[in-house]
């Protein structure tokens, strides 16, 4: 991995977006959140993620929040700048790159189920115009179409700023065939993981990390897992996995597993709420004392 790079590999943060009583983005909540990050030592936050509800938030919000998030950390930091109108993500994009953002994540258009000719076409047209670095964003269970490996390859070799892509499919051999078939032709590629539990497979798979809701909650025991894998601590890897396999039950929890990681975070810590913007993901009294269980907090 070259050095420009290497700063996208270990286990990264999709941050959740606090929200006020009314609605509103809570700024001093995520000021403390995203301090408990940098100071856990989190590899990467990215901003407005799925976690991030990006998709409830208006352009000017989105905007004002890649202005005020920059400051808040010294850690590298991505934007994830999708939506359905390109015009919108070139603006956030040149907002986050203005901003000191090390590169913007983007999906697949999410409401036209794209064809594999579609998917390069659109992803060429936002190659030659987004100026800086970028992750490709694959979630085929919410766009309904798949950046497969061959389609990978194709674009990092175009695409120098092309560097990396979460691949959010809950099948490591998918993961690791875009591994296998991009390695070749860029080393510098970074192949992130969007399942908790598939940080350790992935590595060992040659991939470069995970972007784990997880780290919302227990940012620590991804940092310790990173720390054990250069190392090539075993013992410390198997203990972490299935710490981190217990803990992903979290996920089974609620409707809403936005919901509920910002329900765990709110108990555990105390500085910014549990509103969302999803409805009816609100969690019961026995689905909150579910989640103090699972990570000991107490009341």
């Amino acid at each position: 991995m070259t050095s420009s790079n290497a700063m996208f590999c270990g286990a990264w943060c999709p941050s959740i977006t606090p929200f006020d009583g009314q609605g509103k983005i809570d700024l001093p909540a995520l000021h403390r959140h995203i301090q408990r990050l940098t100071e856990a030592k989190t590899s990467v936050i990215l901003l407005m993620g799925s976690i991030g509800e990006f998709t409830s938030l208006t352009l000017n919000e989105r905007l004002a929040l890649i202005r005020e998030a920059r400051v808040m950390s010294s850690l590298p930091m991505v934007v994830n700048i999708s939506t359905t109108c390109v015009t919108d993500m070139l603006r956030l994009a040149e907002e986050a790159y203005a901003c000191g953002y090390q590169a913007v994540m983007v999906l697949p258009h999410y409401y036209f189920q794209q064809t594999p000719q579609q998917l390069l076409e659109y992803y060429r047209e936002l190659g030659h115009r987004i100026s800086g670095k970028w992750f490709a964003y694959n979630f085929p269970a919410r766009t309904g179409c798949d950046l497969d490996a061959g389609s990978v390859v194709q674009l990092a070799t175009e695409f120098p700023n092309f560097v990396g892509i979460k691949d959010t499919v809950d099948c490591l051999s998918h993961t690791r065939k875009i591994i296998q078939a991009v390695m070749p032709v860029r080393s510098d590629f970074v192949v992130l993981s969007g399942y908790d539990e598939y940080l350790i497979p992935n590595l060992l798979a040659g991939g470069a990390g995970v972007i784990s809701g997880l780290n919302n909650i227990a940012p620590e025991l991804f940092v310790q897992a990173i720390q054990a894998w250069q190392g090539n601590d075993v013992t410390l890897l198997n203990n972490i996995q299935r710490e981190i396999s217990r803990l992903s039950a979290v996920y089974t929890i609620g409707n809403d597993f936005v919901t509920t990681i910002k329900t765990t975070v709110a108990r555990k810590f105390k500085y910014s709420g549990n509103k969302s913007r999803s409805f009816a993901g609100e969690l019961t009294e026995q689905e909150c004392r579910t989640i103090d269980s699972l990570f000991d907090i107490k009341s």
